[in-house]
């Protein structure tokens, strides 16, 4: 952990904010609260997705161009198409969008659509990836491996910062157990440990960590209560029709209902969640 030079948390470097968009950030007094489908299927389900969530507390859209499955037969995402409309969603509604980055040749042209560069699970240690990420000047939300340590986690955040890019955002999203229960078991300990450890914002997943939409609201108070500095959750206008993660998928009545439910609990510990970052009057309602 010694070798994480530029992540851990030194009295120069106390704690790093990341500005995402014009007004939106992490990792200060403010929460992040970011919701959106697994995967953009169309321009008329991500409007729909944003007209709910602009009047919410909830800061920024989430949603899948590119989709690592574990089947080659399944949905691999729209692509360029997919950008196009986050892009004209996020213009109309003023909420800023992340979506996740497979590939170095997929960088530049993410990069000139999106807020901000998800790297999933699988490519936590993408070394050559990380590094590519480390020199744009966007904002990369990197998520903790399915099986990696806290200190695998944290190298994987020092390869990005070592090549340039500062804007490095943690997110814990369960790791594999031998419990089949949940999708994956939610590690809220490391949340803690790397709060400590590093200056970096950790926000914490809980629609992977569960798998089970009806586990998800519940985990998402219990990672603000214990100091995560916001949760990027899975909804959908039918979630029972999703062509991805459909079971952990919240509606978005239960994703504007769990946004406004955290501000309580956000209080309780010293934070505050501000009121969406959209604005109504610029979207065009499907």
């Amino acid at each position: 952990m010694q070798k994480a030079k530029l992540a851990l948390k030194t009295q120069a470097r106390p704690q790093t904010i990341v500005q995402i968009g014009d007004h939106v950030t992490v990792g200060g007094s403010d929460l992040l609260i970011i919701g959106g489908p697994c995967s953009v299927e169309s321009q008329a389900q991500m409007e729909a997705v944003a007209s709910r969530l602009v009047m919410a507390p909830v800061q920024a859209l989430r949603g899948g161009v590119y989709k690592p499955r574990t089947s080659p037969y399944d949905f691999q995402g729209l692509g360029l198409e997919g950008l196009k409309i986050l892009a004209a969603v996020r213009q109309r509604s003023g909420l800023p969008v992340i979506t996740e980055v497979m590939a170095i040749s997929q960088i530049e042209e993410i990069a000139a659509y999106a807020d901000v560069l998800q790297v999933g699970s699988r490519n936590m240690q993408n070394f050559d990836l990380l590094k590519a990420l480390g020199e744009i000047n966007k904002p990369v939300l990197l998520k903790r491996g399915l099986a990696a340590t806290v200190e695998e986690f944290v190298m994987a955040a020092e390869y990005i910062l070592s090549h340039g890019n500062a804007n490095v955002i943690l997110c814990e999203r369960g790791i594999r157990s031998f419990d089949t229960y949940t999708r994956n078991v939610l590690d809220l300990g490391a949340v803690v440990a790397l709060k400590q450890l590093t200056h970096l914002p950790v926000i914490v997943d809980p629609s992977h960590a569960a798998g089970k939409r009806e586990l998800v609201a519940d985990l998402a108070k219990a990672a603000i209560a214990c100091g995560a500095d916001g949760v990027i959750v899975e909804c959908h206008p039918e979630p029972e029709q999703s062509v991805s993660d459909a079971r952990q998928a919240l509606s978005l009545e239960e994703m504007v209902n769990l946004a406004e439910s955290l501000t309580a609990i956000a209080a309780a510990v010293g934070r505050t969640i501000p009121s969406g970052a959209g604005s109504l009057p610029r979207l065009s309602l499907v």
